[in-house]
């Protein structure tokens, strides 16, 4: 007997007669699933592979001692899981979370995963310490601005550009990341978050070039906006292609590839407004 469940449904459910031994305690199927599907669409949405997330939900199964299937869509789970002998199941969908990439959820997620393998912790437990993670705070954006500034700046030093382009690579770097940080705050669509950031970015790198500060102008306006590069996004592609997940791997390309064309517009919109001719 299959029972199922989508996630904007409304109507009761009954909770399945059956259930999973895990430690000694009985769980029921339908437990079992919302925590799993939960799960998923946090680790998911936080910027997990499909290959992390399929292993992870596969060894949280084994432990709770039953059986799972699962279909990776890039907007919604589907998750079914059964008794060993097939008897009955569960099945639910759910949609992904929204969520800005974050690897300490990440981590921590893929860690919970293990400890509940490992028999360190038990089911009850798991379900806590799942709520005490996804209630993570996110790093302190003061502190992000600071070193992604940093980080766009060593790039520039990196790629040959002298001293003053570094300086100016730092300050248009400050002033892109936290428009960033405000516009994404109000739920500004990510695609003119780009194209903003990107112009703001690139007028003030070509401020180098305007004023004569230094002898690698066009070095600090190329690295002037690479903090916006979608790198995970695109490795995050890769990685489900190489899974065989094709459908997620696509839609990941595309995202990154459309915010990288939202990039490229504010960047030479900056350039024009500049009236810059490097390229």
């Amino acid at each position: 007997m299959t029972r199922i469940d989508d996630a904007s449904a409304t109507s009761a459910v009954p909770v399945a007669s059956a259930g999973c031994v895990c430690g000694g305690e009985i769980h029921s199927l339908k437990e079992i699933c919302l925590f799993i599907s939960e799960y998923s669409a946090w680790l998911l949405g936080c910027g997990a592979t499909c290959i992390r997330l399929e292993r992870n939900v596969m060894r949280m199964a084994e432990a709770l001692g039953c059986g799972v299937v699962m279909t990776i869509l890039p907007r919604h789970i589907h998750l079914s899981v059964c008794l060993p002998d097939k008897s009955d199941s569960y099945t639910y969908i759910t949609a992904t979370r929204t969520l800005p990439i974050s690897f300490d959820i990440n981590t921590r997620l893929s860690e919970l995963s293990w400890a509940l393998a490992d028999g360190k912790i038990n089911f009850e437990e798991a379900k806590v310490q799942f709520d005490s993670i996804i209630r993570t705070p996110p790093a302190d954006k003061n502190l992000v601005l600071l070193l992604a500034s940093l980080a766009n700046a060593s790039f520039c030093r990196l790629f040959t550009g002298d001293w003053p382009a570094v300086a100016v690579v730092f300050l248009s770097t400050l002033a892109g990341y936290y428009l960033k940080q405000v516009l994404c705050e109000h739920k500004v669509d990510l695609r003119l978050v780009f194209i903003l950031c990107a112009f703001v970015s690139s007028v003030l790198g070509a401020s180098d070039a305007l004023f004569n500060l230094g002898t690698t102008p066009e070095i600090a306006v190329g690295t002037s906006v690479l903090y916006l590069v979608p790198g995970i996004p695109f490795l995050n592609s890769f990685s489900d292609m190489l899974a065989g997940h094709y459908i997620c791997s696509f839609c990941r390309f595309i995202h990154a590839v459309i915010l990288t064309c939202c990039l490229s517009i504010g960047l030479c919109g900056g350039l024009l407004m500049m009236n810059l001719g490097m390229f």
